[in-house]
């Protein structure tokens, strides 16, 4: 067996199509095929449900998927290990993020980077959180940044980072001078632009609108929180954003933001491992990095006299 034939089986998992199999891999598809009918055999058991196209895994090949992002992991990590005894961390770390903390991130790539100057590292910023939780289960990613809910599972390692407050982000004309806060009702009556349904984001927003009492219309829904300040820019649209965004942006000119009340919310976010022995030495690195920095501190300290603090 070869982690070759791993690798490629792993693919077909994730691709679902023997060609994007193949080009993920940087090999012709023939050759892949043949790899994967070779693991077959050495297994004696079917992996793949084949027909005129990929029609999926075996029950048996599902299973052999997961020891086969485990066995490769498990190489990776050995590698990093091995080259930081030898030469100091390198490699690539990968993180994950949901898009309400991606602005939080650089908070940790920062002083991450400046300890460990032969790593690179892969940002995916607009994940939901299960995906989160998926891609770290599945090996896709050394480490995410997340909301830290009652339900995380045991299998997880969790750093607290920050809790993330929220703002009603409104053209200037649109907020009286005087506001310095508004409520969740309020805002319920106002021509909104917020987060999909399907993000957690939003999910959290739509709790606390019905602790208020009352269920938000919003007229735009996007996945991106920029994407929420862009179309508030353009006037006549108001937006519920996390405070650590204006730590990013600030409060661009044109726009008020004011504190969300009755009730006032703070989520508890932080970065999330896989519980795994040994600890793979990037995450690791990572997880020690935010143990001794203070993002929540830095992101409070929100630029701008208009700012909420």
């Amino acid at each position: 067996m070869l982690f070759r034939q791993l690798e490629y089986l792993v693919a077909l998992s994730r691709e679902r199509h023997f060609a994007r199999a193949a080009q993920a891999c940087h090999v012709s598809q023939p050759a892949l095929s043949e790899a994967v009918r070779k693991l077959e055999d050495e297994l004696g058991v079917p992996l793949v449900q084949r027909g005129r196209r990929y029609e999926g895994l075996t029950p048996e090949g599902e299973r052999i998927v997961v020891w086969a992002q485990r066995l490769l992991a498990d190489r990776d990590a050995l590698k990093s290990e091995v080259g930081a005894l030898r030469t100091g961390l390198s490699g690539r770390l990968r993180i994950g993020s949901v898009p309400t903390a991606s602005g939080a991130v650089a908070q940790l790539t920062a002083p991450f980077c400046l300890a460990h100057p032969l790593v690179n590292v892969e940002v995916a910023a607009d994940l939901r959180s299960e995906d989160v939780l998926r891609q770290l289960r599945d090996f896709e990613l050394d480490a995410g940044v997340t909301y830290l809910h009652k339900g995380l599972a045991e299998n997880f390692r969790a750093v607290p980072l920050y809790e993330e407050r929220y703002v009603l982000l409104t053209g200037a004309a649109d907020a009286p001078a005087h506001r310095t806060a508004a409520t969740w009702a309020e805002a319920a009556r106002l021509p909104l632009c917020l987060l999909t349904g399907s993000m957690q984001g939003r999910q959290v927003l739509d709790e606390v609108f019905a602790e208020a009492g009352v269920r938000p219309s919003p007229r735009v829904e996007t996945d991106s929180v920029a994407a929420l300040f862009a179309h508030v820019r353009t006037g006549g649209w108001t937006s519920i954003v996390p405070h650590t965004w204006l730590h990013v942006f600030g409060v661009p000119h044109g726009m008020r933001a004011v504190p969300m009340t009755e009730p006032a919310r703070a989520v508890p976010m932080g970065l999330v491992t896989v519980v795994r022995e040994p600890e793979p030495v990037l995450a690791r690195a990572l997880r020690e990095v935010a143990g001794r920095t203070d993002v929540a501190a830095v992101l409070d300290r929100l630029p701008g006299d208009s700012v909420p603090r």
